[in-house]
């Protein structure tokens, strides 16, 4: 089964699996020794092989309902806390006393009764988990065990009104007392008895029970719960209602909930305006026309949150899949989480609506009378397509902080590059925290984790009002297990609540149409997976003012290949071409300057049907298509022949600049990391040289961001990031030269950017600085919209040639770019279209022309770009204005200026000088601000010519 939990509050009783694992003793008090030996025979659930060369036993003890409230052991540290020993026959052994093991207090002993247990490797990269359900292992603790004969634990029985309900239970050591409580009241108790019954009779209402044994100072709980069959009544629907909350527009006191749940017998709303127990007032009307289930609520109160949850019945399920689950709203805009919530800091997400104790699985919140959000900018007009310099951003491994807030605080930072666009890797909610966002749960909420709804649109609010758009990741071609739409129609063989589509499921296949698979995938020829995707569009669109989707692994939505058929999910499918096509008609009739952008990586065919649609409409539409380009460019900065040709749209057979060409992004190894550890030698010259690796980066900027169409720079490429994006939590890298390679690639990243000052350090500014005024000339260039030539077939010397024929000979209309990537100087083959004087573009000089053949020698990683004309930016300007950099920024004792100035003057917002300096006019110097109390400041800064440039700085 696909989870993602690692702990989960629904516990199984230990079977030993085909062997998997002994105790020896099998029954054991918590302070007596055990033995718990594992064998790794079997494959089923078994990542680490028969042989594995190091187990560690990671472990738990508690409650039945929370074995793991006490753990032991480091995940993914070699450290020796839970090292196994092997055996002779190859099994592996630990011997504890499990109250001295977990180091457990006098009433810890006393509550144990369940030990949770998941064997790994050294690293925690592979493990031994329960066959065949890849669950965790239980053991139960202490001679006292209760076996609930009937119902099933954790079970959920459908009953008829009037029925009754018979509750059988046995225990070992003797007789116990027994306590049955439903919803919370005592209804039975009995003294003294090793074999309990009792029958609930003549029941009306939804129950939830808890079964209670003692024996001396143990007590066991088991819990289970019984749902009556409301008899659904059937009811038009209001019209105009959507799937989801409809909140009624005029009365703060109603909303109306609607669930579409085919092949579903009855739902009941459970919420906080029931206190969980829901009535048959509570049970959801069904609509004979559409089928979908709906329920007005009443009495709510305008700006209190609210929490539900839909309990979903089918009386005849499938085979292995339950009678009912319990599921937030698919539709929902935020949701709480038992498993995730609790580690968000209130830093992040102040007065966060609290999960409802008792309940399991996300809940939605309902709030009704909120106030919408106070756009400032209400007409951004998007940079135009073949000028996008997009900035591609974790939030997670932005910054330390993670959140929002720390986007906000650095705006300078983005502003300074020159980028025109931020596109933020998925924000949707998703399993987990600290995660590259992918596993997507719920497509229509914020995930909490980097913060408030309204923080991110201040953000969004920012980017726009700096010229900025904001382009979001999204992945739709699958969703993970806690989506409520596979949960509704799930095969679920061990009851924990979590599992993989039925045949019955409207919105998922059971297995993957692609050989990408990842999660769970969703059918894309579905009439009810289509209104989902447009539901989601609509809402980063009108709710958030999202300017862009980057649709991630579009190859996924064909229903037309399999699991195992490379070739049928790489060729030309026309349903995956269709329906794409659909969904971007679907974006521009709601924004039709909507950035549409694939991440395809395909062979052209697809792409072309998709960069040419539209294109010829006023606002032209037309999708981006990402353009890997990683490996080409990479074994240039290296010092190896290469070929960049591609990097073109013209080179894919797009009729005009539809490709976002990159040279790095969040899926490739570091342009820098590969220089350092794999560079090219010669002589002194040696690649594998920091700072001869960093001088190579301006010139890799040159020949890619340059070239006509939309261009991505991946997070800190900008300035020279050299940590692989296999580097681990604990420091070490798992790249393709160790023996796992890439098991580090989703875990969190160092920040040496910001904590080593990268910005001060003149050879990662430079490409920071050069870069900047690259993406400057083309944003604000005519003839970078033009057309390219690119010579650079299998060598190290590049040659571009950008031209538009349509600008008058008065206007910059001839660009030459040249770039030696050998390691050696080298005289580089020219080919100027014409005589005369031409500029460099990044700092105005001039040469003359006079044979346009002429070669012109470059020192190795050295690259020039000539102009026939002066670009329209004044280079002095531009140096001495925007680009000057402070930092860090927010400020807490220091700040720096990449810039040399001979007077610095900090004043207050209100414009009160509150300090001074004077300064002998060299760059990076320091400026103490110590003493200075928290808030916002500005600085005006001036040189020895009295040019002045006005910065601000936000004081810790």
């Amino acid at each position: 089964m696909k989870k993602t939990l690692l702990l989960f509050f629904f516990c199984l009783s230990f079977v030993a699996n085909s062997q998997q694992i002994t105790v020896s003793p099998a029954v054991f008090q918590v302070n007596e020794p055990i033995t718990i030996t594992a064998s790794f025979i079997s494959s089923t659930c078994n990542t680490m092989g028969a042989n594995p060369t190091k187990v560690y036993m990671h472990a738990g003890i508690g409650t039945d309902a929370s074995p793991w409230q006490t753990t032991k052991g480091n995940w993914g540290s070699d450290d020796g806390v839970g090292l196994m020993t092997k055996n002779a026959n190859g099994t592996w052994s630990i011997t504890i006393a499990p109250s001295v093991y977990f180091a457990l207090t006098s009433g810890q002993q006393t509550a144990a009764t369940k030990m949770g247990i998941v064997f790994r490797n050294a690293n925690g990269s592979q493990t031994l988990k329960l066959a065949p359900s890849c669950t965790d292992f239980f053991l139960n603790v202490g001679a006292f065990q209760v076996t609930l004969a009937a119902p099933v634990e954790n079970s959920t029985s459908v009953i008829n009104s009037g029925s009754n309900f018979t509750i059988t239970a046995t225990n070992t050591g003797g007789a116990g007392s027994y306590t049955l409580k439903s919803n919370g009241t005592t209804i039975n108790t009995n003294a003294s008895t090793s074999s309990y019954s009792y029958t609930h009779t003549n029941i009306t209402g939804n129950q939830t029970y808890e079964l209670i044994a003692t024996q001396g100072t143990t007590t066991v709980s088991k819990k289970f719960a019984v749902v009556v069959n409301p008899n659904t009544v059937s009811e038009a629907m209001p019209t105009g209602l959507v799937d989801g909350i409809n909140y009624n527009a005029t009365d703060a006191t109603k909303a109306t909930l609607v669930l579409d749940a085919p092949l579903k017998d009855f739902v009941y709303v459970a919420g906080t305006f029931n206190n969980w127990q829901p009535t048959s007032a509570y049970a959801m009307k069904k609509d004979p026309v559409s089928g979908k289930f709906w329920l007005e609520l009443t009495g709510l109160v305008s700006g209190v949150n609210n929490t539900y949850q839909y309990w979903v019945v089918d009386t005849t399920p499938l085979a292995n899949s339950p009678s009912m689950v319990k599921i937030a709203d698919p539709y929902s805009t935020l949701v709480l989480s038992p498993y995730d919530d609790p580690s968000i800091p209130s830093s992040k997400y102040p007065n966060m609506p609290v999960y409802p104790a008792g309940q399991n699985f996300e809940v939605t919140v309902l709030k009704t009378g909120q106030s919408p959000y106070n756009w400032q900018v209400t007409n951004f007009v998007k940079p135009e397509k073949e000028k996008l310099v997009v900035y591609e951003v974790l939030v997670r491994d932005f910054d330390a902080g993670q959140s929002y807030q720390n986007l906000i605080d650095r705006i300078d930072y983005f502003k300074n590059l020159k980028i025109n666009a931020i596109e933020l890797m998925p924000v949707m909610e998703f399993e987990g925290n600290e995660s590259w966002g992918y596993n997507t749960s719920f497509h229509m909420a914020l995930d909490k984790f980097y913060g408030t709804s309204d923080k991110l649109k201040e953000f969004i609010d920012l980017c726009h009002q700096n010229g900025i758009a904001v382009i979001l990741d999204v992945a739709l071609n699958h969703a993970f297990g806690r989506n409520p739409m596979v949960r509704m129609w799930m095969s679920d063989p061990d009851g924990d609540g979590f599992g993989s589509p039925t045949t019955e499921n409207p919105y998922f296949n059971t297995v993957a149409k692609h050989s990408y698979s990842v999660g769970e995938d969703f059918n894309h020829q579905s009439a009810k997976t289509q209104y989902y995707v447009e539901r989601v569009i609509k809402q980063w669109i009108e709710e958030y003012k999202i300017d862009g989707f980057r649709w991630d692994l579009t190859k996924g939505f064909t229903q037309n290949c399999t699991a195992s058929d490379e070739s049928c999910t790489n060729a030309y499918q026309q349903d995956r071409v269709d329906i794409l096509k659909k969904y971007a008609d679907y974006s521009w009739s709601l924004d039709p300057t909507h950035y549409t952008i694939f991440e395809h990586l395909g062979t052209d065919a697809e792409e072309k049907q998709w960069a040419d649609y539209r294109v010829t409409e006023s606002p032209s539409k037309g999708v981006m298509m990402w353009g890997k380009m990683t490996d080409p460019y990479n074994e240039l900065s290296m010092g190896y022949t290469s070929n960049i040709t591609r990097m073109s749209s013209a080179s894919r057979g797009f009729t005009t600049s539809r490709l976002i060409g990159y040279a790095e992004s969040h899926d490739e190894e570091r342009l820098m990391y590969k220089n350092v550890q794999y560079g090219a030698t010669n002589g002194t010259y040696n690649v594998k040289t920091l700072n001869t690796a960093l001088s190579r980066m301006s010139a890799i900027g040159a020949v890619s961001l340059l070239v006509p169409g939309p261009k991505m720079i991946w997070h800190f490429g900008e300035l020279g990031m050299d940590d692989s994006i296999y580097t681990c939590n604990n420091g070490t890298v798992n790249d393709a030269s160790t023996t796992t390679p890439g098991d580090c690639k989703l875990d969190t990243k160092p920040q040496p950017q910001w904590v080593e000052n990268w910005l001060g350090d003149s050879n990662r500014n430079k490409i920071y600085n050069d870069w900047a005024k690259m993406i400057t000339l083309k944003k604000t260039e005519p003839v970078f919209s033009g057309t390219s030539t690119i010579t650079n077939a299998n060598s190290k010397i590049v040659n571009i040639k950008i031209t538009d024929a349509n600008l008058s000979s008065s206007q910059l209309k001839d660009v030459l770019i040249l770039a030696n990537f050998d390691t050696t100087a080298q005289n580089v083959a020219t080919g100027f279209p014409y005589t005369g004087t031409w500029y460099n573009l990044m700092d105005n000089t001039t040469i003359t022309v006079t044979d346009v053949t002429a070669p012109i020698n470059l020192p190795a990683g050295d690259y020039r770009i000539y102009g026939n004309k002066v670009a329209n930016l004044a280079i002095d300007d531009f140096e001495r204005g925007s680009l000057v950099s402070l930092y860090p920024n927010p400020v807490a004792d220091y700040f720096t200026l990449n810039a040399g100035f001979t007077k610095v003057q900090i004043y207050s917002v209100s414009g009160q000088l509150v300090k001074s300096f004077t300064s002998n006019g060299t760059a990076d110097s320091q400026f103490g601000v110590s003493e200075l109390q928290t808030g916002f400041y500005l600085v005006k800064a001036s040189d020895e010519n009295n040019k002045t440039q006005v910065m601000k700085f936000i004081k810790k």
